[in-house]
């Protein structure tokens, strides 16, 4: 049985900051999900998003695309993939799509087999269990997100981006950088039978998400905002985040023989607060 997910409301740390290459672009970022010690544990103890569907992680519905260069990516990363190593191998972009609803208009994602999308490999293929995609990229000695929809390789990370006026009439585009929770999937995100960012199980990274999904936050933000990210999170890491993400808080609770530790300056890692 799955350990039980922490709320989806709770306080959080946020930081605001101008884009060091760029004067109309702010990041606006959530330090609390940042610092956080999530981590992908697919095939390593997830539970997936639908009842017994734990090998298939998240990939049950398939991916649907953000634009046309989504697609592109994939029709070139397809290419690339044999029956060797996808085990539902198919020729041809529509014949690995198909169109579904969306926010009630057709959109096209991936399609899906036997309850899965067409490019997860099911446990016990030959040629390795997981997504197709993801592994052809790693043979291939390129990060996956060069790869796979644009879906896959953000989430967890929610990018929400729009033009912001402030009150002198100037404009800037505005990034945000949040936690993908149960929300971001709409309203069917609460009937989900597992969300992984939630859950203290996922929350036992060796290091702080914003390091682990560096490759991931750079593409979305550009490296010279990125790297000044970085530089913050780092600086609030050594202070001490107030608002530890609950979820890596109980998890750093029900490590074996570690007490809850204070968040006093010089920790170089998000700690939990002291108990009470």
């Amino acid at each position: 049985m799955p350990v039980p997910e922490v709320d989806l409301d709770f306080t959080r740390e946020w930081i605001e900051f101008i884009n060091p290459d760029d004067a109309g672009h702010m990041i606006r970022a959530d330090l609390t999900w940042l610092l956080s010690r999530w981590t992908c544990i697919f095939g390593r103890g997830c539970h997936g998003i639908t009842p017994g569907g734990s090998p298939d992680g998240c990939c049950s519905h398939g991916a649907f695309f953000t634009d046309s260069d989504d697609e592109k990516r994939l029709k070139e990363s397809a290419k690339r993939l044999t029956p060797e190593y996808w085990q539902h191998y198919r020729k041809g972009f529509k014949n690995y799509t198909e169109v579904d609803d969306l926010d009630g208009e057709p959109a096209r994602r991936t399609a899906t087999e036997d309850g899965a999308c067409v490019f997860l490999n099911r446990v016990g293929f030959e040629g390795g269990a997981g997504c197709a995609l993801h592994a052809q990229a790693l043979r291939d000695g390129v990060h996956p997100l060069e790869y796979k929809p644009d879906v896959c390789w953000q989430l967890p990370i929610r990018r929400d981006q729009k033009w912001h006026k402030r009150p002198d009439g100037t404009k800037v585009l505005l990034d945000v950088i949040a936690e993908f929770d149960r929300r971001g999937w709409g309203d069917g995100g609460h009937d989900l039978h597992w969300w992984c960012t939630s859950s203290p199980e996922a929350h036992t990274g060796s290091q702080a998400m914003y390091l682990e999904y560096g490759p991931e936050l750079t593409a979305l933000i550009g490296a010279p905002a990125y790297e000044e990210l970085a530089r913050l999170c780092a600086a609030r890491a050594r202070r001490g985040l107030v608002a530890v993400h609950p979820a890596t808080a109980a998890a750093i609770r029900k490590r074996p023989g570690r007490k809850a530790a204070s968040t006093e300056p010089g920790h170089a890692e998000p700690l939990a607060p002291p108990e009470s």
